[in-house]
């Protein structure tokens, strides 16, 4: 389940000195250099371990995070306390999406599922880099446009496919983001993304290992075979990561 008590402060040190071709947030190294020397002076690195909370419902947002290899989750809440993963981000994106449309806060929680590190900038400070660079803000509304289409791509995989073919999609996205072969992910935890009962997830675990796409440990998962993941994920999988492709020119 979600940590609710592990809510995490901003600390790390300021990368003033950082080179752009090292960082390994695609959006970051994608900036132009002009751009990117506008938010160096505030950048951040941070550091998270699984559960860490990088934004709460309805509080202000207080920085912006740019993960390198790892992956955040996006949890959406019910009024009744239901609670469900609508979306996931890794060195891909960025959270704080809320403030490129001039909103400061969200109803939903991202937290860390796969430890990662982060290029942080406060929230006031990507502001008002935001206002004095139209490129930057355009650059990265288009990450927020394949943000959406992720959104709308899993409510479809959610109404129309299994849930074998729903867990391998989201093993993929895990596996494309986090850069490792062995997912530290538990049968709770893939309930919680999926949003289906822990019986479920069991049983779709079994056909993907009996499958050979990967194998099944006490607190983790290794990926075995790649392309097997993907004939079973089928049609479910792809359309976001092809949107990134086509609307944004990242290193």
């Amino acid at each position: 389940m979600m940590r609710s008590d592990s809510r995490s402060e901003m600390a790390g040190v300021v990368t003033s000195f950082v080179v752009q071709s090292d960082i390994r947030n695609r959006l970051l190294r994608a900036l132009s250099a002009q751009d990117f020397d506008r938010l160096r002076p505030y950048l951040v690195r941070c550091s998270f371990e699984q559960g860490a909370i990088l934004e709460a419902p309805g509080e202000p947002v207080a920085a912006v995070h740019f993960p390198e290899p790892g992956m955040l989750s996006v949890v959406a809440h019910a009024t009744d306390g239901t609670q469900a993963e609508v979306a996931i981000v890794g060195p891909e994106g960025m959270t704080g999406l809320s403030l490129l449309n001039g909103v400061d806060a969200s109803p939903h929680t991202t937290l860390v599922q796969v430890p990662c590190r982060t290029l942080c900038i406060e929230a006031e400070a990507f502001r008002r880099t935001l206002t004095v660079s139209r490129p930057l803000h355009e650059h990265l509304l288009r990450y927020a446009q394949v943000f959406a289409v992720q959104l709308a791509q899993g409510a479809l995989c959610n109404a129309q496919f299994t849930i074998e073919q729903r867990l391998a999609r989201w093993l993929l996205m895990c596996h494309d983001r986090a850069d490792r072969e062995d997912l530290p992910l538990t049968h709770e935890l893939l309930s919680l993304m999926l949003g289906v009962r822990r019986a479920g997830v069991t049983t779709g675990l079994r056909m993907l290992e009996l499958a050979g796409a990967l194998k099944t440990r006490r607190g983790g998962i290794g990926i075995r075979d790649r392309a097997v993941l993907m004939a079973i994920a089928g049609a479910c999988y792809g359309v976001p990561e092809a949107e990134y492709a086509r609307i944004l020119a990242c290193a």
